[in-house]
């Protein structure tokens, strides 16, 4: 998903000027109004030229017609290129879907597009996974490079947040199986095909409100010109339609019109080569407009895969004991920290058991109880957070050792590690602490979201103590402890009603209502299908810190929104002071005080606006594509550097092109 493109290549242009053309539908051309109308004019143009209708000179009629039509052309070519530059990523991403198959249980191999929603299929190594699912039975190292650009492999397996597999990706090791969770051509590789080619990119409410503005202004400007003509008979003169049509065109905003939607395109397509796929442009707009981050602590503020660093008993326990009851407990646990633990058991204290019992029966960790446990026919024991073990044994919670225990976990939790508390058949044996680390730079990246208004919020399963710890060396604005999945919808809910826009990333289960909740949720795309499909964005990369680079894309999106369109319209000023005094000086001689351009004569200064008004649209179609560059800082200095640059450069620009067009027209007797 990585490969790049130079943006004028010719294996871009080329096709882009094809469809430039292909633009020229009116069934196309009628979703930009603006576009539409300049198009209409050069028709209406076109066609009066033929008749012979116009008194003006042929040959400025014919440049004035081109020039028209050159401006809807650069217009939908930028469209055309925007689009063509995910059409590569399609290609392959279409050549990988077109090679899947699938071994079904039974030993039948059938292709991918025939499977339906709850099959199962076997995948070994060497093998294409053949749709979206997830793993249930099996671990397997898996190359995803096809998705993101990575050659590493990554660990998928059963159970956890680390079950989900996507289709075109390839085993590379071991055997799993599979069940199916998509339904045919609904993939997440048809879902990434639609959005790199746009033609599931349906307007954001920004762009629909910018568009409104600007139909709103052509309809007003076009009732403008139409009044002109009342004027010039009472003036005892005529004005020629090719010249209110020249005013017309100038007075409406073509140049933001012709790139909004390139614009809109290229900010889906930099998230998409930043590997991340959003299901809509509204979630990249909000992604610009984020008050809150909500960010968990594990994997994202610290290096997560927590290790088991220690085992501390109470009083009258042994730390054998402990160990024993830690590894019993770990055994089915297949988490990085619940393999520390019996890891730590096994060689520091030479705990000899490899297997669970015949009789156990696991329980299973869940956000809600906090705790995961064993029970044999001869015992149960138990892991998990301290307060909630004690509440899970209320005669121990009691006694004194809930006292010591409670004292052991607050120690741990002030050196900014994990307590995890073990109990066995009711009785607390102690505390096992798991080592975290703050990942290195996280405290100067939240103190520039800080800069760019933005509050920054972590939120982990652990107690107040160590989150308080972690909070404190990693820099974050706030903290939630001991979350669960309905505190963590509740937080999202309290800060919307305050009027806030709320972005969370998430990988598990736990996490898709909190994702479906939040503004911007971002989906781990090694993280359950549940909340892939809850989120409105997946990073194929699996990174939670780059939920940091994706609001600083969404706002280069709106700055590059807002700043072209002050450009545009800031510009149209120097093209009313060439083209009005240009019609009326010969009905009103004092107006010819405007020209302040010292333009060579009335038609060039026209023609000179015209022309000036079609090139500045490929002129900008670099920046439109590339976007405006986003360094952190408040709202009030970024309005103030935005209208500094592309609002006075916007009034400069004009005045220096149409006057050297005008040189070259003049010396060129065009006009």
């Amino acid at each position: 998903m990585t490969t790049a493109t130079s943006m004028f290549s010719g294996e871009l242009v080329v096709p882009a000027c094809r469809d430039a053309f292909r633009k020229l539908n009116p069934a196309k051309l009628v979703k930009n109004p603006v576009l539409f109308t300049t198009a209409i004019i050069a028709l209406l143009l076109t066609v009066l030229l033929l008749i012979g209708a116009e008194p003006l000179p042929l040959g400025f009629q014919i440049q004035l017609i081109v020039w028209l039509w050159l401006t809807v052309l650069f217009g939908t070519f930028a469209e055309a290129l925007a689009e063509g530059r995910g059409r590569a990523q399609a290609a392959s991403l279409r050549a990988a879907k077109s090679e899947l198959t699938a071994r079904l249980p039974d030993g039948r191999t059938v292709p991918a597009s025939q499977l339906k929603r709850g099959e199962e299929v076997l995948i070994e190594t060497g093998d294409l996974i053949p749709a979206d699912g997830e793993v249930i039975a099996g671990v397997a190292s898996v190359n995803e490079a096809a998705i993101t650009g990575e050659s590493a492999p990554v660990i998928r397996e059963a159970g956890g947040d680390r079950s989900a597999v996507t289709a075109g990706t390839r085993v590379i090791s071991d055997q799993i199986r599979v069940r199916v969770t998509q339904e045919p051509g609904q993939g997440f590789l048809d879902r990434m095909i639609a959005l790199v080619e746009g033609a599931e990119r349906q307007k954001t409410p920004n762009e629909i409100a910018l568009t409104i503005l600007l139909v709103g202004l052509t309809i007003i400007f076009l009732i403008a010109v139409a009044t002109i003509p009342s004027f010039a008979s009472y003036a005892g003169g005529k004005i020629p339609v090719a010249i209110l049509a020249a005013l017309l065109i100038t007075l409406i905003p073509t140049t933001i019109a012709a790139l909004l939607s390139a614009i809109g395109i290229a900010g889906m397509d930099r998230l998409v080569r930043f590997n991340v796929m959003a299901k809509s442009g509204r979630a990249v707009e909000a992604a610009g407009d984020v008050d809150v981050l909500l960010l968990d602590k594990t994997g994202t503020i610290t290096i997560g895969d927590r290790q088991a660093g220690d085992f501390r008993p109470v009083s009258g326990v042994a730390l054998t004991e402990l160990a024993s009851a830690a590894l019993l407990a770990s055994l089915a646990d297949e988490t990085p920290e619940g393999r520390s633990i019996v890891m730590l058991a096994r060689e520091k204290f030479h705990i000899a058991e490899r297997a669970l019992p015949k009789d156990a029966l696991v329980s299973p960790f869940s956000a809600q109880t906090r705790i995961s446990g064993v029970q044999t026919d001869k015992s149960l024991v138990q892991k998990g957070a301290v307060d909630a073990i004690l509440r899970a044994n209320p005669d121990a919670a009691t006694s004194a050792s809930a006292n010591e225990l409670r004292h052991i976990s607050e120690d741990i939790a002030r050196s900014g590690q994990t307590p995890l508390a073990v109990a066995l058949d009711g009785r607390l044996l102690g505390v096992i602490a798991l080592k975290d680390v703050v990942k290195a730079g996280v405290r100067e990246r939240f103190a520039e979201l800080r800069r760019m208004g933005i509050r920054t919020v972590m939120i982990t399963g652990d107690n107040p103590l160590t989150a308080a710890s972690i909070a404190a060396e990693s820099g974050v604005d706030d903290f939630l402890a001991e979350a669960t999945p309905e505190d963590k919808l509740a937080l999202i809910r309290k800060e919307q009603q305050g009027g806030k826009l709320v972005a969370m990333c998430g990988d598990g289960t736990n996490d898709a209502p909190a994702l479906a909740q939040a503004d911007v949720g971002v989906a781990m795309n090694t993280g359950t299908q549940a909340a892939r499909e809850a989120g409105n964005m997946v990073d194929l990369d699996s990174d939670p810190t780059k939920l940091i680079e994706i609001v600083g894309l969404g706002k280069q999106l709106l700055m590059t929104r807002g700043a072209l369109t002050t450009f545009s319209v800031a510009n149209d000023v120097a093209k009313y002071f060439a083209i009005i005094p240009a019609m009326f000086v010969a009905l009103y001689p004092g107006l010819g005080v405007l020209n302040v351009m010292g333009l060579a004569s009335p038609q060039s200064a026209i023609l000179s606006a015209i022309i000036f008004n079609a090139l500045i649209i490929p002129a900008l179609v670099p920046l439109a594509l590339k976007g405006v560059s986003y360094k952190p800082m408040g709202a009030g200095p970024l309005l103030a550097r935005n209208l500094a640059v592309y609002g006075v450069g916007g009034l400069i620009a004009p005045f220096i092109g149409i006057k050297l067009i005008d040189l070259a027209v003049a010396g060129l007797n065009l006009a």
